[in-house]
């Protein structure tokens, strides 16, 4: 190995040394302050919500304690090689305080942001500080050596690590401690990954939430699974009870007609148009059950002309509001039209309101998002209880991996918001 090459190598050692305690210094400068101002910000701010200021100022300190938990794992994928997902759940951005702030608290993300922020605070401003340490304070120590002691002494004493420093003896000695320092140098890189891998053990996504979410997952296959049978057997007793026993009786009443022909041209005529009215009854059944299981008009013409078309039948004036670039998958489609459905009939049976307003409107967030919102000027107090119908909603969108949302105070506005991922 040539001389060149061995210098070429010390220099890029020293150049990573001396990046890596330059970015943990700029690391510790900004945890403290951003982790304490973040964390102090949101506390006081949940602490609010009861008294109804924090409704307005939680969202505002959750997005930017987002903002700045984003930017550390920024830093820690180009500083570190440290990759840590960010998994919020987008909040409804066209939703009162109210719907906004708890669709916040409840994301899971926002809860390890707070268990986040006093780690970084402590632990992480620590790990991050270490490495401008061990590469500046042993040139603390030889600069001591050196002289520096003297004005130091002078200003009525000064230790260096575990040696007070007096005189030129105690100086050679913190020396010595400096050099010892230096030699822990070529820990620095590593110390700043280690920062960085205990912000993606906080920050990141733990096998506990994995596991609930392969629980969820599990529960809204079974409930597709259920609903698909409850619907097929409602389909076959549909058919038994109506429809197939039409066509029976009309083929009763044509073998009568066929019988009568000869005998009593009168009485025929009369089953005959008997046998014409039972298949009219018959043809709008099979109308009913099919649009029951997927509309025409929503294959013909998608989920925008379906909710309107739907919006037409209901006894309450209803506007419908649609923004969609283009059409979702069918099985999308057909979830978020039958949500829609079981929400308007919710706000026609329960509300006891007089107006509807439904708002359909594509949200470019990752991969899209199609998100509705059907409000009504009732009553309010509707609620995602156990059997009820909005909790049938919830499940038929958990099959999809979407979510539910519900504002709905004493009093009214009731506001239920739905959101579908469209890949």
């Amino acid at each position: 190995m040539t001389i060149e090459t061995r210098n070429g190598d010390i220099g890029t050692r020293v150049r990573v040394l001396g990046l890596a305690a330059a970015r943990g210094l700029a690391l510790a400068l900004v945890t403290l302050p951003g982790a304490v101002l973040g964390f102090t910000l949101a506390v006081v701010s949940i602490a609010l919500v009861p008294i109804g200021v924090g409704l307005v100022t939680t969202p505002w300190v959750l997005t930017g304690v987002r903002a700045f938990a984003d930017w550390r794992r920024v830093l820690a994928a180009e500083w570190g090689g440290v990759r840590i997902p960010s998994a919020y759940r987008p909040a409804p951005e066209d939703a009162n305080p109210w719907s906004r702030t708890f669709g916040m608290l409840r994301d899971p993300a926002t809860w390890r942001d707070l268990r986040w922020l006093p780690v970084d605070m402590t632990v992480g401003f620590v790990t991050a500080l270490l490495p401008a340490v061990l590469v500046f304070y042993p040139l603390e120590g030889l600069a001591v050596a050196a002289g520096l002691w003297r004005p130091l002494a002078e200003s009525g004493g000064y230790w260096y690590g575990f040696v007070r420093v007096a005189d030129q003896t105690s100086a050679l000695a913190a020396g010595a401690l400096g050099i010892a320092l230096l030699a822990l140098t070529p820990l620095t890189p590593r110390l700043l990954t280690f920062h960085f891998r205990l912000t993606r053990a906080v920050l990141g996504a733990g096998q506990g939430e994995l596991a609930e979410r392969v629980r969820v997952l599990t529960e809204t296959r079974r409930d597709a699974v259920d609903t698909s049978a409850a619907e097929l057997r409602r389909i076959e007793r549909d058919l038994h009870d109506g429809a197939q026993a039409r066509l029976v009786a009309m083929g009763m009443d044509l073998g009568t007609i066929e019988m009568l022909l000869d005998k009593d041209p009168a009485q025929a005529k009369r089953l005959l148009a008997q046998a014409r009215q039972s298949s009219v009854d018959a043809l709008a059944e099979l109308r009913d059950l099919v649009r029951g299981i997927h509309p025409p008009v929503l294959a013909e013409r998608g989920l925008g002309d379906a909710v309107r078309a739907l919006a037409l039948r209901m006894p309450i004036p209803t506007e419908v509001s649609v923004d969609l670039p283009g059409r979702a998958d069918a099985p999308v489609e057909s979830a978020a039209y039958f949500a829609v459905s079981e929400a308007l009939t919710n706000a026609v049976k329960h509300s006891g309101a007089d107006r509807i307003w439904i708002d359909l409107h594509h949200v470019r967030e990752g991969a899209g998002m199609l998100r509705i919102t059907v409000t009504d000027n009732g009553r309010g107090g509707a609620v995602v209880a156990a059997g009820s119908g909005l909790a049938g909603v919830e499940r038929r969108l958990g099959t999809f991996d979407g979510v539910l949302a519900v504002s709905s105070p004493a009093g009214g506005p009731t506001m239920v918001t739905m959101e579908i991922p469209c890949a």
